[in-house]
């Protein structure tokens, strides 16, 4: 593992105030957070909505899980809101930092009547994922499955065929399965801050994509009203008011159903 370059996770626990993260992974996020003052609630809303949107899936009998990108176990773990519905509820979490891995084996204990599996793998690698014998054990992919895309894509570049890997997710799972993504977008922001963040970006490692083109990656799909909105907005009506604007958290999120 090299500390001195920025991980996704380790930054992303930074913002939600967590302790498992390095000098790097604080410089970058005091970037980030300098280009955009707000980027905390931006992190905070990704994990409300996920929440959300796990409970909804659940909420409509989908009785497994594919968590990828799932980043440093914090409150409200995917297991956690999905084994509330129904103990008995499968999970497989993905990632690809190490720390991560440690806490999740440590941490992220299933209920007695589920069952919760880790995969140290790459979302670039998506065969890895699918054909992976701790995945296949836990999952029936016969069966619907709720995958859970949450603040990841924004990391794959076009050039590395984000619609292919995609694509190649959703043809494995059978109708009636649900998808919920998040993608941070810089369609809501002033130029000055998009300028600012750019800057921030010097490895091209981030990639943010407006509404459109995020909805476009997953053509086919049925939406759940209301659609491609603001992680801030979407289903939330029983979370704190009023709600954070569009611009303080310029990221997006769905969730929509296999047909």
């Amino acid at each position: 593992m090299d500390t001195t370059v920025a991980h996704p996770a380790r930054r992303y626990n930074y913002w939600l105030g967590g302790k498992d993260h390095f000098a790097a992974d604080r410089a970058s996020g005091d970037a980030i957070e300098a280009a955009m003052p707000s980027i905390r609630t931006m992190a905070l809303e990704n994990r409300r909505f996920l929440g959300r949107a796990a409970r909804l899936i659940a909420s409509r009998g989908v009785r497994q899980f594919l968590d990828i990108g799932t980043g440093i176990p914090a409150p409200g773990n995917t297991h956690e809101v999905v084994q509330a519905v129904d103990p008995a509820s499968k999970i497989v979490y993905v990632d690809n930092d190490p720390i991560v891995l440690s806490h999740a084996r440590a941490l992220l204990t299933s209920a007695p009547a589920g069952s919760v599996a880790y995969l140290d793998a790459d979302l670039r690698n998506t065969r890895s994922i699918l054909d992976h014998t701790d995945l296949k054990a836990t999952i029936d992919l016969t069966e619907p499955v709720g995958l859970l895309l949450i603040a990841v894509l924004h990391f794959i570049r076009d050039d590395e065929d984000v619609t292919g890997i995609v694509r190649t997710l959703l043809d494995a799972l059978p109708p009636g399965s649900y998808v919920a993504a998040t993608h941070a977008t810089w369609e809501y922001l002033p130029a000055e801050a998009v300028a600012k963040l750019t800057a921030a970006n010097p490895d091209g490692r981030f990639q943010a994509r407006d509404g459109a083109d995020f909805a476009r990656l997953f053509d086919g799909l049925e939406l759940v009203d209301p659609g491609v909105a603001s992680v801030a907005h979407w289903h939330a009506q029983d979370e704190p008011q009023p709600r954070p604007a569009v611009e303080d958290v310029a990221c997006n999120g769905f969730v929509a159903r296999v047909p």
